[in-house]
């Protein structure tokens, strides 16, 4: 089965550690990302490896909820979140790094990786088909989630 994945990048005016507090303070999501409805924390304690909650989330108009997982975080640097949903396994990974003669602004990376369940015959076909189109969906959120994070971060 074919990975997909996709790479997308934004310049936000604000410090990695003003990036980090708002990617990291889950229970804000719903006020934060306007594709995010509700949270359900499932742990406690603060962001770190192990925290684990339930994302109801708006998505191709329809309204979906999946469990997240932090199975990588170095604050402010780095975090990986993964979920299983549909079929697929996902990994979403926000890299932070300082823009050069910049101190107050961070380049914020999100890299999303889709990797489809082992399938054969039909419906291994039709999650391929509907792979391409999820990815189009789903890059128009990572676009909306990197200026949803920008705006949150630049208010800090």
């Amino acid at each position: 089965m074919a990975t997909h994945q996709l790479r997308l990048s934004r310049q936000i005016p604000a410090t990695a550690e003003q990036v980090w507090a708002v990617i990291a303070d889950i229970e804000a999501a719903p006020h934060t990302l306007r594709d995010v409805l509700a949270v359900d924390l499932q742990t406690q304690g603060p962001y770190g490896v192990g925290t684990r909650w339930i994302e109801t989330r708006k998505m191709f108009g329809f309204e979906g909820s999946q469990e997240m997982q932090v199975v990588e975080a170095d604050a402010p640097r780095r975090t990986v979140v993964v979920a299983e949903a549909g079929g697929a396994d996902y990994r979403t990974e926000f890299i932070l790094s300082p823009i050069s003669g910049s101190p107050d602004a961070t380049q914020l990376t999100m890299v999303f990786t889709a990797v489809p369940q082992s399938r054969g015959g039909l419906k291994g076909k039709l999650t391929g088909v509907m792979a391409k189109v999820g990815l189009k969906a789903t890059r128009k959120a990572m676009e909306q989630d990197l200026e949803d994070i920008a705006a949150a971060a630049a208010r800090r």
